[in-house]
C-alpha cells in the first residue's frame, strides 16, 4: 500500500508523492523558548517523528526542519507588541537571550529523552533577522503590506482565498468581532514588523528598513523554510492550534512573495487533554517530562502511550494510563530481551504492518499488530527480528535496552543461600520455610540448573 497522508489544506486523505527526487522537505514548527515545553507540546513533536520514521521507512530521504522561536512570538493575536521571551525574561529574573539558552537546551534533552530524532536543521529566529527582513520587503514591495504607528502589517484584504487552510470566513468575523482594531484595517491582519517602543529599550531589537524592532511572531517560519527547504516543500506540520492563524498567516505571507501555499501537505497534531481540558502553559498549570520522571515513569512509556492514539484524534491523559503505558512497555521490553538473535524479518508480518503505517500513520493499528505477532507461530528469533524492524517506527529503542542489574540486600542473599544449602541437603520443608520468608519481605526464588534466579515479586 502506497504512503496515504491526511492533508488538511484538502482536508482529505492523499496519496504521498515526493516534490523532488533527492529529498522530502519535513518543516516542524519549534518551541518557543520562553518555558520549558509540557507534555502535550511534547506529544506534537512525537506524531512528527511518526510521520518521519513512515517516510523513512518508505524509503525517503528526509530534509528534516525544525524552528526555534527565540523572538517574535507576541503575547496574543491582537499583536499588542510585547513578545513572550520579554515576557518570560521578567518572570525568571534572567535576561531574554538567557531563558532562550536555558529552555532550548531543556527542550532539547526532553527531545533526546523521548528518543525523537534529531532534524538535519536546527534554526533559530534570531540568527535569521536579515532573512525575514528581506521577506517582509519581497512582501511589500509586491503591495500587500500596510505602516501603522506600532509597525508593519499584512493587509489580509488583498488576498481572496486568505485563511482557506482553516475555511475561515472573513465576512463572518467582521460582522461578529468584538477585536479593538486600533489602526488595523481588518480583524484577520497581522503584524509583520513591530517597532520598538520610543522610551523603552527591549532587549531583543534590530534596524530594518522600516525602524528599530523586532520581528512578527509569523514571519520566520516563511523565511526560514524558504532558506532550508524552497519556497514550495513537502510537508510542514505543527499542532492543530496552528491552524486558524499562525499557518493560515504562513500561508498568506508566501503566496504574497512566492505565489505558493507553502507546502504541498498540511499536517497536524492534536491536543492532549488533561482534566478535560487543553494542557496550556499560559495557565501555569502543566506536566513536563521531567514531572513524569520525578514518578519514576521512564519517558519512552510516555512515547508509547502516544503510540496508542492516533494523532489526529485528542487524546485524554491519566497517569493511570501512562502507568498502563509502562506495564505494557516492560512486558514488550522483557520478551524482547529474552529472545535469541539470528531470526529474519517476516515479510508477511512487516506487509500487514506497512499497511497500517501507510494509513495516515495508525500507529494503534500496528502496535495492537506487534502484540498480535508476538503470539503467533513465528519462531522467538524471527519474531525478534520483526519487532526489531517494528520499531524503525515505533522508536522504543528495544535493541538498545537491557534490564538493570538487581541490587539485592544483603539480607535477601543470605535467605537465599539458606535455601540453596537446605535444598542441597534434602531438607525441603526449611527450603519451602525459607521460599515463604522471601515472598514475605517481597522477592521470588527461581531454581534454574545449576543456578538461581532472584528477583522481585
Amino acid at each position: 500500500m502506497e504512503l496515504q497522508l491526511y492533508d488538511n489544506w484538502e482536508r482529505s486523505l492523499r496519496p504521498f508523492s515526493p516534490l523532488n527526487k533527492d529529498w522530502v522537505g519535513l518543516y516542524c514548527c519549534g518551541p518557543t523558548v520562553y518555558d520549558y515545553a509540557h507534555i502535550g507540546n511534547l506529544r506534537t513533536y512525537l506524531f512528527e517523528d511518526l510521520l518521519r520514521r513512515a517516510l523513512e521507512w518508505n524509503g525517503y530521504n528526509v530534509r528534516h526542519v525544525i524552528n526555534i522561536t527565540d523572538v517574535g512570538h507576541l503575547v496574543s493575536d491582537g499583536d499588542d507588541g510585547e513578545d513572550k521571551m520579554e515576557k518570560g525574561s521578567r518572570k525568571a529574573g534572567e535576561s531574554a537571550w538567557q531563558i532562550a539558552e536555558r529552555f532550548t537546551t531543556a527542550f532539547k534533552n526532553d527531545f533526546r529523552a523521548l528518543n525523537i530524532l534529531e532534524p538535519a536543521i536546527w534554526c533559530k529566529a534570531t540568527d535569521h533577522i536579515a532573512e525575514q527582513i528581506d521577506f517582509i520587503s519581497c512582501i511589500e514591495k509586491n503591495g500587500f503590506t500596510y505602516r501603522t504607528s506600532d509597525g508593519i502589517y499584512f493587509d489580509t484584504s488583498k488576498q481572496d482565498d486568505y485563511g482557506y487552510l482553516a475555511r475561515i470566513k472573513r465576512d463572518a468575523i467582521k460582522a461578529g468581532s468584538r477585536v479593538e482594531l486600533g489602526e488595523k484595517r481588518n480583524a484577520t491582519d497581522f503584524a509583520l514588523w513591530k517597532f520598538s517602543p520610543e522610551d523603552e529599550q527591549r532587549q531583543m531589537e534590530w534596524d530594518s528598513p522600516w525602524g528599530r524592532g523586532f520581528p512578527g511572531w509569523h514571519i520566520e517560519c516563511s523565511a526560514m523554510s524558504a532558506k532550508y527547504l524552497t519556497p514550495w516543500f513537502d510537508i510542514h506540520c505543527g499542532g492543530e492550534d496552528h491552524i486558524s492563524i499562525h499557518h493560515s498567516n504562513e500561508i498568506a505571507q508566501n503566496m504574497a512573495c512566492h505565489g505558493t501555499r507553502l507546502a504541498n501537505f498540511w499536517m497536524h497534531g492534536y491536543f492532549l487533554q488533561i482534566d478535560s481540558g487543553k494542557m496550556s502553559k499560559s495557565t501555569g498549570d502543566f506536566l513536563r517530562l521531567q514531572t513524569l520522571i520525578d514518578q519514576h515513569i521512564d519517558p519512552l512509556a510516555y512515547r508509547y502511550l502516544c503510540l496508542t492514539a492516533h494523532y489526529r484524534s485528542q487524546m485524554q491523559f491519566s497517569f493511570e494510563a501512562l502507568q498502563s503505558a509502562q506495564t505494557a512497555l516492560q512486558r514488550l521490553r522483557d520478551v524482547y530481551f529474552s529472545w535469541p538473535a539470528g531470526g529474519s524479518v517476516s515479510e508477511e508480518w512487516k506487509n500487514r504492518f506497512s499497511a497500517f503505517i501507510n494509513d495516515d500513520l495508525n500507529a494503534p493499528r500496528a502496535l495492537a499488530l506487534s502484540w498480535e505477532m508476538l503470539k503467533s507461530d513465528l519462531s522467538d528469533a524471527d519474531k525478534k527480528a520483526t519487532l526489531t524492524a517494528f520499531d524503525q517506527i515505533f522508536g522504543l529503542g528495544l535493541a538498545q535496552w537491557e534490564p538493570k542489574a538487581l541490587e539485592i540486600p544483603a539480607e535477601i542473599q543470605q535467605l537465599a543461600d539458606q535455601r540453596q544449602a537446605a535444598r542441597a541437603a534434602k531438607d525441603w520443608a526449611e527450603a519451602d520455610r525459607l521460599r515463604a520468608a522471601l515472598q514475605e519481605q517481597g522477592w521470588v526464588v527461581e531454581d534454574k540448573a545449576g543456578s538461581i534466579n532472584i528477583r522481585r515479586i
